[in-house]
């Protein structure tokens, strides 16, 4: 293997740092994270008319020991007993890190533990990414870390100071005992506990393992940074996390695919030869050092999930309660939290329920938010194989920005200099944020990367737009977008969602559409705006959204037809007339009629909607159709009738003009349209001509499950635009524009459709550029408003 050399071209990101090795903690005390309160000191809550509490803590990790010493230093007189089956010293994995969020709870907390770990914990700034033959590194992200025996060790002698019972080699008595004499159990047994297990029906924990293997290991040298490293191999791609945690040690962690695993034949090697191999594969960050283990062992990793966190008087906390992904460095951060919260609610609740309520009340929403921006990085490792062929400071702002936590603006803030080359490097003006860069479609050139997303208004009259949606387009272009989008328009009456649906089955309704383009060409010259042309299928005939969504109507229904006779809610939704072969070329005509009608309207682009659980989404979903004729069948089959309708519509609309395509990636159901079945499904309708993608997900069937969260639908399109080359549109609660310039930098997408944020604020992206200070040609004010274009003063802001 050769592993890869620093970048010697002089740029920002590519600095030595030859002094830069961990230094003892001399920074101020940090502020705690939100939602994590010091437990205040004397009081508690009692039992029995007066009795102090019993506590009975399973498991002495660092959060089942932090906890143990809150609650006895919180009341003295509290009986506390940690049950800890292995002997003290003994301790799995080597370096904790720590961040300033959680140094701040633990100071407030108990300042005797943090003036202590204060005395322990190195820190550093730095990380250092490795990417074929370029050395990158990034500023300002602030690390602190110790050995977790060392911080095990703080927190006994911090246990043992106060009182708490510490019974060591000594397996916790069973689950219903423990909970008969003791008036609070806190389970911190870890991913596999036994407590939760035994309760499993109340609990009601999901586990799910993970695609990689990984290993922890140690070097006897200190890194100056936090490293990330590479090796391509013959048998796939592995990866190095790596950092120090003491003056002459680090963590080092290899992690790789289960199948690349297996083909290197790790499963076949004990211990130390696994230590000895690594070492070899990594020997140029390592400096050609030995790792060494410490009961060592090749796992997946586990994401634990509890629908509950309390049963009785028993309480999870730590692992037992949730598990997040090494690789945000949250696992000891999550469990010492949860300490210094349940300690605090414990305090300021004397009725143990509601105290129980309270902790799972403050911590859950954090966990949940940790638990996404952890899966999300846990995805970004499994898939990194298909990152590798970015250009090198893309692909380490895609790695720093993977979790969604370290955004564009953040990054900027950290660390200038490198934010700068990744602009440069993607193609920035100077001053020029990355949203506010042209990008071409075929003849179409958008000035800015915003597009006004298609939402349906439902207000139009026998399907025609009215002044309701000459207003509502026209702000949207006045606002600044390089792309507005209509509405779904439909292209026959019997194809609308609603009545209030729009159309384009008559001429009225092509001229009513001119009006708008003609306006939005007039008044905002150089914002393109687009139609969304699409069938209801089974999910037609309802009412508008406000009125029940996806209700049929009291009356008035009319016949439905799809890919096959499923209606979309057996019982409540009627069953639609699966096409025949006449009916499928009756539809095709509908749609090549309607394209026709929208480029006399003077649309910009066309885009075919086989998304959502529409007509055309319904026969690209195995979920959807169940078709025995050319139509059905595999993937080939069900893309047949779409595939059709798109040549048919590219044959008509103009070839200077662009059409894209919007699909659902995932039915978010399992047997339904997988990540890998939408990058196939993006392949045709590139081999037929699409100039772009718009990769949306789900609302195929009504029992999905979606995974909602900040920017949730990107992956979707990012793994299109990795593994095709081809244009996507990433959509999906993208809601600022710092999520914007992220998404784009890191190149997830090519554009960004943004919905609820244009219905808040119809000159979002003009309010976008003011507040980054973009002054340029790809967000001009409108004349009548450029006295709006800087914000107004607000009142004064002095304390």
């Amino acid at each position: 293997m050769t592993v890869p050399a620093p970048d010697r071209r002089p740029a920002p990101d590519a600095r030595p740092a030859p002094d830069r090795r961990p230094t003892p903690d001399r920074r101020p005390t940090p502020t705690p994270a939100p939602g994590v309160r010091a437990a205040p000191l004397g009081g508690g809550a009692v039992r029995d008319g007066g009795r102090p509490l019993r506590v009975a803590v399973v498991g002495g990790g660092p959060g089942g020991l932090y906890a143990a010493a809150l609650l006895k230093r919180d009341d003295p007189d509290r009986e506390v007993t940690v049950w800890e089956r292995n002997a003290p010293d003994d301790t799995f994995g080597f370096g904790v890190v720590l961040s300033d969020e959680t140094l701040g709870g633990i100071a407030e907390a108990d300042p005797e533990v943090y003036a202590a770990l204060r005395r322990e914990l190195v820190r550093w700034d730095d990380i250092h990414i490795a990417h074929r033959g370029h050395l990158l590194t990034s500023t300002g992200h602030g690390f602190a870390a110790l050995g977790r025996r060392r911080l095990l060790e703080l927190l006994h002698e911090r246990c043992a100071g106060l009182g708490v019972r510490l019974r060591f080699r000594t397996e916790a008595p069973p689950v219903e005992v423990v909970a008969a004499e003791h008036d609070l159990v806190v389970a911190a047994d870890g991913v596999h506990s036994r407590t939760r297990e035994a309760h499993a029906e109340v609990f009601r924990p999901t586990i799910t393992t993970h695609r990689c293997r990984y290993i922890w290991l140690a070097a006897d040298f200190a890194l100056d940074a936090f490293r990330f490293d590479i090796a391509e191999t013959e048998h796939g791609v592995m990866q190095l996390h790596a950092y120090p945690y003491s003056a002459d040690s680090s963590t080092v962690i290899v992690e790789m695919r289960e199948e690349v695993w297996r083909a290197a034949g790790f499963d076949e090697l004990d211990e130390a030869e696994s230590a000895a191999r690594c070492a070899k594969l990594f020997a140029e960050p390592l400096h050609g050092r030995a790792l060494r283990s410490n009961n060592s062992a090749w796992t997946a990793f586990r994401t634990v999930v509890n629908a509950r966190w309390s049963h009785g008087r028993t309480v999870l906390l730590g692992d037992a309660a949730h598990t997040a992904h090494f690789s945000i460095g949250s696992g000891t951060k999550l469990a010492v939290e949860d300490a210094v919260a349940l300690a605090a609610a414990v305090d300021r609740h004397p009725v143990l329920a509601e105290a129980l309520a309270a902790y799972e009340a403050e911590r859950r929403p954090v966990v949940e938010s940790t638990q996404r921006a952890a899966a999300a990085s846990l995805r970004w490792f499994e898939e990194m194989a298909e990152q590798l062929d970015r250009p090198p400071r893309q692909f380490a702002f895609n790695l720093l920005t993977r979790s969604r936590r370290v955004t564009h603006d953040n990054l900027r803030l950290r660390d200038p200099a490198f934010t700068a080359s990744v602009e440069a490097e993607f193609g920035c003006p100077p001053g020029t944020p990355p949203m506010f860069t042209p990008f071409r479609l075929r003849g179409l050139t958008l000035r800015n990367r915003v597009v006004v997303s298609p939402m349906d208004m439902y207000v139009a009259r026998d399907g025609v737009p009215g002044d309701f949606h000459l207003v509502h387009l026209g702000a949207r272009a006045l606002g600044g977008a390089g792309l507005v989008m209509t509405e779904m328009v439909c292209v026959s009456e019997r194809g609308r969602i609603t009545p209030g649906c729009t159309g384009l089955w008559t001429d009225e309704q092509a001229e009513a559409w001119a009006r708008v383009t003609a306006f939005a060409r007039a008044q905002a010259p150089g914002t393109a705006i687009g139609v969304q042309l699409g069938h209801s299928g089974r999910k037609g005939s309802t009412r508008r959204m406000w009125e029940g969504i996806d209700e049929p109507l009291p009356d008035g229904n009319w016949p439905l037809v799809a890919a096959s006779a499923l209606p979309y809610r057996p019982g409540v939704n009627q069953v639609p007339h699966a096409l025949d072969r006449a009916g499928l070329a009756a539809v095709r005509e509908e749609f090549t009629a309607a394209a026709r009608r929208a480029a006399r309207a003077g649309f910009d682009l066309l885009e075919l909607h086989c998304a959502h659980g529409y007509l055309l989404s319904g026969f690209l979903s195995p979920l959807t159709n169940r078709r025995t004729d050319a139509y059905g069948g595999d993937l080939t089959g069900r893309l047949r009738y779409p595939l059709e309708v798109f040549d048919a519509v590219r044959e008509v609309w103009p070839a200077e003009r662009p059409m894209t395509v919007r699909i659902s990636a995932t039915d978010w159901v399992e047997g339904g349209t997988t990540a890998e079945d939408a990058v196939e499904i993006a392949r045709a309708f590139a081999a037929h001509g699409a100039d772009a993608l718009d990769v949306s997900t789900g609302q195929v069937v009504p029992e999905e499950r979606p995974e909602f969260g900040r920017s949730y639908q990107a992956p979707y399109a990012e793994r299109i635009r990795t593994a095709l080359g081809i244009p996507v549109i990433a959509v999906g609660a993208i809601s600022s524009w710092d999520d914007v310039n992220s998404l784009l930098l890191a190149g997830r997408t090519d554009l960004c459709a943004l919905a609820r944020p244009h219905l808040y604020d119809p000159h979002w992206t003009l309010h976008a550029a003011a507040e980054q200070g973009y002054e340029g040609p790809a967000a001009p004010w409108p004349a009548p408003y450029r006295a709006g274009s800087r914000r107004p003063p607000t009142g004064r802001k002095d304390p």
